[in-house]
This record gives structure tokens, sequence and C-alpha cells, in this order.
């Protein structure tokens, strides 16, 4: 494996792709989440910065042609190749946060056995226990909690719980992951907060956060849930399906705007065997980077009895 480490102080974020490549690193948005929940000036900002109104004149602002100037000098810092992306002038920040990319870029896996990313990412995998107790980024969760409903997360008891941690240099669209039928959308609101690692040494992240989910029943992988999780003050969740319908492998489920965000996936025991290395790297302490449509595990072959 090729290795490099950037320490800035504090805690590190270890990222490993599908080949094997790691990242060990701490960007600025780590070490300004740190700040905001470690010092106390920085609790003070966030108190502020949580506020409704707050979040409301930032979108407002984010969404103007003046915020278009900030993207040029964003997208070389974070090395964001715009070429990749079908256009590559932006009216606002928001307008560049929405791009596109082109669809050879992102080519979703439909062998009908297999089960896809959702999104781009940084992913990690934990077996959901008996208890629905679980652990993300040293931040323990009941699924009841995530979901505000215990007997739906008893359906996960045992099954696994796939976490995809999207950072601002992300693709920020998702996909279904598989031909199914989805539910009606269930929206939770929250308080903003951040979806950062970083932030969870003070704050259970989705405590706090908006979320919205839908059960997508498929006929190979079972009754997954999608949820998806907003991001600290303006971060947004457009879902282009409220309701009920039938949906496909790869379609467009929505888009997030304005910041980083999170996709969970909850998968039902004996269901799907996730591929080896994702569940590897977690287990190591890495998060894996996933790209949308790409294979994430496949379906698990029901055995055959026979009558002798």
């Amino acid at each position: 494996m090729a290795s490099h480490a950037v320490t800035i102080g504090g805690k590190q974020m270890k990222y490993i792709d599908r080949k094997g490549n790691i990242t060990i690193e701490e960007n600025s948005q780590d070490k300004l989440l740190r700040h905001l929940y470690n010092d106390r000036g920085g609790r003070l900002c966030l108190k502020l910065l949580i506020r409704p109104f707050v979040s409301k004149a930032a979108g407002i602002v984010l969404n103007t042609r003046l915020s278009a100037r900030f993207v040029p000098d964003f997208a070389e810092h974070n090395k964001i190749d715009l070429s990749l992306y079908e256009k590559q002038n932006f009216s606002s920040w928001n307008d560049f946060f929405k791009r596109r990319i082109r669809k050879e870029e992102r080519p979703i896996d439909m062998r009908e056995n297999i089960l896809v990313s959702p999104c781009d990412g940084k992913l990690s995998v934990h077996r959901i226990s008996s208890d629905s107790r679980f652990n993300i980024k040293d931040t323990e969760y009941t699924v009841g909690q995530l979901l505000k409903n215990e007997q739906l997360a008893r359906r996960y008891t045992d099954g696994y719980a796939l976490i995809f941690r999207l950072t601002v240099d992300d693709y920020h669209h998702y996909c279904y992951v598989a031909d199914g039928r989805k539910s009606e959308n269930v929206t939770l609101p929250g308080v903003f907060h951040t979806v950062n690692p970083a932030a969870n040494d003070v704050y259970p992240i989705y405590k706090e956060n908006a979320r919205e989910y839908c059960l997508l029943k498929t006929e190979r992988f079972g009754t997954i849930l999608m949820m998806e999780v907003g991001a600290m003050m303006v971060g947004k969740i457009s879902n282009l399906q409220k309701k009920t319908a039938t949906v496909k492998k790869g379609q467009e489920k929505g888009n997030f705007e304005f910041g980083g965000s999170t996709v969970i996936l909850l998968l039902q025991p004996g269901k799907v065997r996730i591929d080896y290395d994702l569940l590897d790297n977690t287990e190591e302490g890495y998060e894996t980077i996933v790209k949308m449509g790409e294979r994430i595990g496949e379906c698990k072959k029901v055995k055959k009895h026979y009558v002798l």
C-alpha cells in the first residue's frame, strides 16, 4: 500500500481507496470544526451559526452571482477537475455545488445481483448489534434514535449500516442502489449540525441533523432503508421523488445543496454480502473512498433444499 500523512495536530482522517492507496490527513474543515467544538469562543460562534436566521441568510448569499467568484479558487484548492462536469461556468456557489458530472464518469454496475454505492463519499460499514447500538466515528447511536421508530429499527438488527460521508469536494448527487418500489419519504427535522467526524468528540451528530429516508423494497436485496442527512447551517436535502414510486438502479434520487452531507443505507440481515475490502478497511479504522454506481456488495444466493 502506498501511504502519506499530513498531520496538523489532533485527530487524523484516514482514507483508503479500493486499490489500497492510503491518505492520512486533516484538512481545513476538520481544523475549523475542532475549534468550534473545543474552544469556548468556537462554541459561542457555533450557537450563532446554527440559528435559523443565520442559515437562511447564508443560503440567500450562496445563491447570488457574487458567490460564484469563490468557485475557481475553491476548485483549485480542493483539486476538483471541472472538465469532468457538464459545465464549467456557474451562476452561484450553489449552482457549482449542484454541478452534474458527465454520465460516462459515473458508470452504474447494472448486474442484477450487484448492490452499488448511492454516491461518492468515504464509506464505513458497521454491523447493527442485537441491542440496536453501533459506533460510528467515536459516537454511539441506536438505530431507533436515528429513525425515531423503534419498530422499524428492529427489522435491521444483525444487518449492516453503511455510512457514506460526503465532503465538500465530492459529487453531491445520489442514486437508487437497486431496482425496486420506494415508499413515501419520511422527513425528520432537526437543528443543522456537522456530519464531519472531527465534531464527534463532543456531540452525537445525527441527533442534531435534519434527515429524510425511504424504504426501497427490492427483489434481491430485501428492503433497504436509504437515508440522507443534511449538513450544518444551510445544508439542504433535495429529493426528486417524495411519494411512492417504482425506481431503477442508477436513477437519480436527489442531491444535497450548499455543504458536506451523509448518506446511510440500512440492510436487513442475510440479504447482502458486503465486499470484504470494505469490511476490512472499516475494521482497521479507514473510511473507503467510493464512487456513485460502483459495486459495494452482492445479493446472497438463496440455498435450494432438495427432498430425496
